[in-house]
């Protein structure tokens, strides 16, 4: 349970996020290994669905098009656990509750295991509505991890560091991903308002696109997380798979900033 927060050890960490299954499962196992090399700490990976709700136009589209090629949580898992032992970082899951409804929700534990996983996003599921499925997360060695957004209150922070674990993703405006406005100007508050209840790393995510946005977030957080700025990158060069992974690398290299 401890790979995720041990992460942070060695200082920052940059997450990225890719969309499982765009443009094919092929290339998801293929990219993984890339991602790590061109520097990222920790790497998510989207369950795709069919009504994201969470996120922005990009990373929406992305989702349709790993559909449509027939992608699903079963394909993934199978291609994540292709690939265990391949990788040193760690691989957390990001999908809607429904997907892991329809799988099962002990099947999807057992597998998410099995494959080497170590940890989950749920985004539409807060964790005071099912905590039994969150602490059987938690007891089977996976980092359940949580949203929490700039209204995020007192109260609940408090109630919320009682359970998660490997890092806190922390939204950095009340929107969608991909929003071309974050990080915005508040950052250090809200940092400091999340940091008197919560002592895991924090991570600052939504619309940070570029080496600048990373720096001027990364001073005030454990993490920064990249996902929609990726995505289109895969988007626009998905007919030019070879010149796709130089462009994904230069990417990830240029966001370390520290």
């Amino acid at each position: 349970m401890d790979r995720i927060q041990k992460t942070f050890e060695n200082g920052k960490a940059l997450i990225t996020y890719i969309t499982g299954g765009d443009p094919s499962l092929e290339f998801t196992r293929e990219i993984i290994p890339q991602l790590e090399n061109a520097g990222a700490d920790i790497i998510e990976i989207g369950i795709p669905f069919s009504d994201p709700l969470a996120d922005g136009p990009i990373i929406q589209e992305a989702s349709k098009r790993a559909l449509k090629n027939g992608t699903t949580l079963k394909g993934i898992l199978k291609t994540l656990d292709d690939i265990k032992g391949k990788t040193r970082v760690p691989i957390v899951l990001m999908g809607y509750y429904n997907s892991i409804l329809n799988y099962g929700l002990e099947n999807f534990i057992n597998d998410a295991v099995c494959t080497g996983i170590a940890g989950i996003i749920v985004p539409d599921l807060p964790f005071d509505e099912d905590r039994e499925f969150y602490k059987q997360v938690k007891e089977s060695g996976l980092d359940p991890i949580f949203l929490v957004a700039p209204n995020t209150s007192e109260r609940r922070l408090e109630a919320i560091s009682k359970l998660c674990s490997g890092f806190l993703y922390c939204v950095s405006l009340m929107g969608v991903t991909g929003d071309s406005r974050g990080p915005v100007s508040y950052l250090k508050e809200y940092s400091e308002k999340i940091r008197k209840y919560i002592d895991i790393p924090l991570a600052i995510g939504f619309g940070i696109d570029n080496p600048e946005k990373v720096k001027n977030s990364i001073a005030y957080f454990d993490g920064v997380i990249v996902g929609s700025a990726l995505v289109r990158i895969i988007d626009q060069n998905k007919e030019k798979q070879e010149r796709m992974f130089g462009e994904i690398a230069d990417f990830v290299k240029n966001l370390k900033v520290w």
